[in-house]
């Protein structure tokens, strides 16, 4: 048996997977464990120390990224004869992956080599509802066979629909289960509202910056993005009337609380004034709120403030419960909701009726709730503790934001000094030779403008080797390297 000493609820401290990584690598460095030796099945070692299935899978993988580790298929995890010495980042053989749009898009997903995601855009595996997945697995294996036997409904299983809708109806928002339809995830939402309402060669307005995958769906469906600036408050509401009388759009997309990326959170008085102008030029407004339940109490909703009139609404769980199961929903007008079940049909047919009835069930379980609270806590301590990382490492942060995953920041050089000249696109370049992944600004612009800026998920950014690495960059050390 592997003995590690294992610390829980060290707020601010290192998680269990960088834990296990640190104990294992402290192993192997002083002979305890020599070269060829066997490790335990994930599961085994899971059981061993009380932890999730997700932790081990996650911290053998870094190992593995790291050169400690060697993976063989049918025989688990061994100690690798050739693994870097120890305090090197990364094994040898390894050669980071090239950065472009394709691998940050969907490469990424699959992607285990790089060992410090901080510019991930998902939790950690031992930061999401494990207690509430295995009890909603349970229940689920327990459903007749014939009750999934069919497609299902074209809106989606219909009680998750009429919990959502008593769910929104708690923060203002008069809707019936027959105005929301399920979807696979938000992305595929947003993706039926562009497919359903919107011909190419519109013109649409998006945040600058705005969520990465939107760039991509409006991209693929020959839209015109143009970007209106977001600001700490919100929208930049001149710029969004000068936007709307220049361009005619059709829609306009904003992601209302806890922003990706920047973390911003919009004001009432932004909120009531973006509902205004749309109103008053009649444009659609799309409101992406996937982080609503991180939020803080109070939080602007623009579906609510505007009755579903103007507005679409689009969430999903896949921050709260888990990515993986791939649940999302829209609300909308009775008659946009017919509209969206139909194109859902068109290119996919129904959506997933075994994981919405595992959402279900992790919804209605009773623990939700207070994982919910526990995870949003969490994220905001974890805020305070990496904006504070950042200012002592030299990163100027455009922001505190009130909880979530995400925040926005850039080197804080002043001209003319060491770093000033690292655009984002060459730091994470740089950054995933030392196996440290990076979300460069460009990926978020409507032009992949480039920019100094980055996005830093606050629940993956806390190894030391980041902010090693930006001590580095800051001396010049890396600049001259690159050079």
């Amino acid at each position: 048996m592997l003995n590690l000493n294992l610390i829980r609820s060290r707020r601010g401290g290192e998680t269990l997977t960088e834990q296990i990584v640190a104990g294992i690598a402290a192993l192997i460095d002083r002979r305890a464990l020599r070269a060829g030796a066997s490790l335990p099945s994930v599961r085994r070692l899971a059981q061993q120390h009380n932890v999730s299935t997700f932790t081990v899978a996650e911290a053998y993988g870094r190992l593995t990224a790291l050169g400690y580790l060697a993976a063989r298929p049918g025989s688990g995890y061994t100690v690798a004869h050739r693994h870097a010495p120890a305090g090197h980042p990364r094994a040898p053989h390894w050669e980071a992956p090239g950065l472009n749009a394709a691998w940050l898009l969907s490469d990424v997903f699959a992607d285990h080599s790089v060992p410090i995601k901080a510019g991930a855009g998902w939790l950690p595996g031992d930061w999401l509802n494990e207690e509430g997945l295995h009890q909603a697995m349970r229940s689920a294996a327990r459903v007749p066979a014939a009750q999934v036997s069919g497609y299902g409904h074209p809106y989606g299983f219909g009680a998750l629909r009429e919990h959502i809708a008593v769910h929104l109806s708690q923060y203002g928002m008069p809707v019936q289960a027959q105005q929301v339809v399920l979807t696979q995830g938000a992305t595929q939402a947003l993706d039926l509202v562009v497919r359903t309402l919107l011909q190419p060669g519109d013109t649409v307005l998006v945040e600058s910056p705005c969520y990465c995958n939107l760039l991509q769906i409006l991209r693929l469906a020959g839209l015109r993005a143009i970007g209106v600036p977001r600001t700490a408050a919100g929208l930049d509401t001149d710029a969004l009337d000068d936007a709307i009388r220049q361009h005619a759009p059709r829609a306009l997309f904003v992601n209302t609380v806890l922003q990706n990326p920047t973390g911003a959170t919009l004001t009432s008085m932004n909120a009531f004034r973006v509902l205004q102008l749309a109103e008053q030029h009649r444009l659609l407004v799309v409101e992406d709120d996937i982080y609503r339940e991180l939020a803080p109490a109070g939080s602007p909703m623009l579906a609510a403030m505007d009755g579903l009139s103007q507005v679409v609404y689009v969430n999903g769980f896949s921050k709260t419960i888990t990515p993986s199961l791939r649940v999302g929903y829209l609300a909308a007008s009775p008659d946009l909701a017919k509209a969206f079940a139909r194109t859902k049909m068109a290119v996919g047919l129904t959506s997933s009726e075994v994981t919405e009835r595992l959402v279900y069930s992790v919804l209605t379980s009773g623990h939700y709730g207070r994982h919910v609270a526990a995870l949003a806590e969490r994220l905001r301590a974890q805020q305070d503790h990496v904006t504070e990382k950042m200012e002592a490492h030299g990163l100027e942060i455009m922001l505190r934001p009130e909880g979530g995953m995400f925040a926005w920041a850039r080197l804080a050089q002043a001209p003319g000094a060491a770093g000033a000249a690292l655009t984002g696109n060459r730091l994470a370049t740089l950054a995933l030779e030392h196996g440290i992944w990076l979300a460069p600004g460009s990926y978020f612009e409507p032009g992949e403008t480039d920019s100094p800026w980055i996005r830093f998920n606050v629940a993956t950014s806390d190894a030391p080797q980041l902010w090693a690495f930006f001590d580095a960059v800051r001396g010049g050390t890396e600049i001259a390297r690159a050079a």
